[in-house]
């Protein structure tokens, strides 16, 4: 069988990456990917202009979107695979999100200037380009004009939870934000369990005590930064709850240049046999 070479977890300039739709299906064509989904943060804007950029490369171009949700006071991301872009449900639901994340992001300026940093919505506006809005793009305006030197530090000062900068936003539940992307004809999966080894096994598996009744159909369990223990351990824990498997490099371009598209970290290798399985599931369902 031919190798497949897939990467279920990218971002454009749509949301918080750098690269436009059609950059990420070249350069997904240059590296050889067989798949590749844009998950764009609480936006499907970019979808048209990836599906139309993929056509005649060779790359199945899979329509997506990361939701951010909220359980017991975290927040959890829940990505949508192989969604109808299109479908009203879907996209009114998302509206309604950027709506909180743009008054949260108001409150975030209004403390900002208060604490002496000088930035205007305008300049995130132009800094973002897209309509979902976020923290990155706050750091990215704060870091050109010279009050931190990179990403971490801004975070660590001031955007962050707990930092002087930082407001928190309203987040739909994960049942609520399942049941929009089956709506539209989606795969339900729970995103970078691990992020940034902030959660234990015991954890996940309570989470999952959640969510599997809510309808989640699979959880990532290839992302960068993921040892090769945690890996199996989420799988274990997937296959326990009868949960498919996906993984992605969660790439952002420029604004995270360590990542790469296809491999992450370096170390990141999804196996093809998780996107057949994907595609199979969602062509019965």
């Amino acid at each position: 069988m031919e190798q497949i070479k897939i990467d279920l977890h990218v971002h454009s300039h749509a949301s918080d990456g750098t690269d436009t739709p059609s950059e990420l299906i070249a350069k997904a064509s240059e590296l050889g990917l067989t798949a590749l989904a844009l998950t764009d943060h609480d936006t499907i804007s970019g979808v048209e202009e990836f599906l139309a950029a993929a056509a005649g490369t060779g790359v199945e171009a899979v329509p997506g979107v990361e939701v951010s949700t909220c359980v017991s006071g975290r927040e959890i991301h829940i990505v949508g695979l192989f969604v109808n872009h299109t479908d009203p449900h879907l996209t009114s639901f998302l509206e309604k999100i950027r709506s909180d994340r743009n008054e949260r992001n108001d409150s975030m300026l209004r403390k900002l200037n208060s604490l002496g940093y000088k930035i205007s919505l305008e300049e995130l506006q132009e800094k973002a380009g897209g309509e979902s809005i976020g923290r990155p793009h706050i750091a990215s305006v704060l870091i050109e004009k010279g009050y931190f030197k990179d990403n971490a530090e801004a975070f660590e000062r001031c955007l962050r939870r707990g930092r002087p900068g930082y407001s928190r936003r309203e987040l739909p539940s994960p049942e609520e934000s399942i049941k929009r992307i089956h709506h539209a004809g989606g795969i339900a999966i729970w995103a970078h369990p691990l992020y940034r080894n902030k959660y234990t096994r015991s954890h996940v598996r309570n989470i999952l005590k959640k969510l599997v009744p809510d309808g989640l159909d699979g959880i990532e369990c290839y992302y960068p930064g993921f040892t090769p223990h945690q890996t199996r351990v989420i799988i274990e824990l997937a296959e326990a709850d009868d949960l498919l498997l996906s993984g992605g490099s969660d790439y952002h371009g420029s604004i995270l240049p360590h990542i790469h598209m296809g491999t992450g970290d370096g170390t990141l290798a999804i196996p093809g046999e998780c996107f057949l399985k994907l595609k199979e599931f969602v062509t019965r369902s």
